[in-house]
């Protein structure tokens, strides 16, 4: 039986550490936290609270240089419940390519302000190999 891959090992896209608020609703209640990497395809939030696995949420990542917040759908696809490196990795759910073009835009500038042109170049085009 072959094994399910989770975390890092499960990723399709290259991630870069960038550090962005996010805000989401959980029930009734708002939460604030902050990613601790990024990539085209999710994203990982530090959170002593993570939600369920498989739950999906709207969140607000709070992106710089963006007049308003990036709306988007998240799905819950592993937790982490202890140590420093307490958190959720979020896969996200684009609502159609249009969202998708974007979003993936806003990441690559985003690693490439963090990293530079060449690492970043590097990582999306190992990402795609995969």
């Amino acid at each position: 039986m072959a094994d399910l891959k989770t975390g890092a090992e499960a990723r399709t896209h290259g991630r870069a550490p960038i550090e962005l608020k996010v805000d989401y609703k959980k029930l009734n209640s708002f939460f604030a936290d902050y990613t601790k990497n990024i990539s085209k395809g999710g994203t990982f939030i530090k959170t002593k609270k993570s939600l369920p696995m498989g739950t999906r949420f709207l969140f607000r990542l709070n992106v710089p240089n963006r007049p308003a917040p990036f709306e988007l759908v998240g799905e819950v696809a592993w937790t982490k419940a202890d140590g420093d490196d307490a958190g959720m990795g979020i896969r996200f759910i684009y609502s159609d390519e249009h969202q998708r073009g974007d979003f993936e835009a806003v990441v690559e500038q985003l690693m490439a302000d963090s990293l530079g042109p060449e690492l970043t170049a590097k990582l999306l085009n190992k990402s795609d190999l995969l």
